[in-house]
């Protein structure tokens, strides 16, 4: 498996601080075979829900009680979502044999939006061929966000990122234009949503509306945007909108050569990941690592 020096290093904090995760998928061999990694190398504390009866503890129950008819508790993903609900699980992941809508519907219903958010999102984390960590949002969850959509997506990727990363984030809100240098309503989105975003953080090191090429490279940043604090140096980059998302991430990943991880859901009251239904063994591994450094980072 094709690894980095940063992914090494979540590896070893996993290791200095295992989490419960639950990997939600039953009778998959590739799930099975993730969880014997991740107790074997201390990754984290797998937990399988192939016993349901076993799974459905107390506490599973009264959270399901509480949420009322959205929780099926003969459902293996609801129940696996539920025990991080109760806390009898800092992070599940899911996905590898259940489709996207599924797992987003789960989170949705049955742990909701966090309280720093507005809107649940995606964001790709990766890992370029030189080391250099970036991310992406959103890249599979919301097709046209709103201003407020896209102002949560700014922050939770930004949060992302910290947790993974051994740098501040600094956000740019993606665009065709660069301050000013066209005008058009979904420019006046980007604008509006940057605003939203410094409102929200004023803390966070966030600029917009940057085209890539100034957001990314130091001597165009210094012709388009010289004022900024974030051209030419970001790292986490905000799309308007879901083509643009979608595609960009794949082309970085197939064409930059980069490695992708995600996509990681965020915005949601608790730790959950979906999975491609096409991962790995490896993959379930790395995406349970990225939930049990998120968990500690939360907590």
């Amino acid at each position: 498996m094709k690894t980095s020096a940063l992914q090494d290093s979540w590896f070893d904090r996993a290791k200095a601080d295992p989490k419960r995760i639950v990997l939600a998928d039953t009778n998959d061999d590739r799930v099975v075979q993730a969880a014997e990694r991740l107790a074997t190398e201390g990754l984290a504390i797998p937990v399988l829900v192939d016993d349901l009866d076993a799974a459905r503890t107390p506490a599973v129950e009264a959270a399901a009680a509480e949420i009322g008819e959205k929780a099926d508790l003969n459902d293996p993903l609801h129940v696996a979502t539920l025990l991080v609900r109760a806390g009898e699980a800092d992070g599940c992941v899911a996905g590898a044999t259940r489709p996207t809508a599924d797992v987003l519907r789960a989170g949705i219903r049955l742990l909701g939006v966090s309280p720093q958010a507005t809107a649940i999102s995606s964001c790709f984390f990766f890992v370029l061929p030189d080391g250099r960590p970036i991310v992406y949002g959103d890249c599979g969850v919301l097709p046209d966000p709103d201003a407020d959509q896209l102002a949560s997506v700014a922050i939770s990727s930004a949060q992302t990122f910290g947790s993974l990363a051994n740098d501040d984030p600094r956000v740019a809100m993606l665009s065709f234009s660069t301050k000013g240098s066209a005008e058009h309503p979904r420019i006046d989105k980007v604008r509006e949503a940057t605003a939203k975003a410094h409102a929200l953080a004023p803390d966070l090191a966030l600029d917009g509306e940057l085209q890539f090429d100034a957001a990314w490279v130091p001597a165009i940043a210094e012709k388009k945007a010289p004022d900024s604090d974030v051209a030419g140096q970001a790292n986490v980059f905000i799309f308007p909108d879901l083509d643009s998302g979608n595609i960009a991430y794949k082309i970085t990943e197939r064409l930059g050569g980069a490695l992708a991880f995600g996509p990681l859901l965020q915005g949601v009251d608790g730790v959950l990941h979906d999975l491609s239904r096409g991962c790995s063994a490896d993959d379930i591994v790395n995406v349970a690592v990225i939930a049990s450094l998120q968990a500690a980072s939360a907590r």
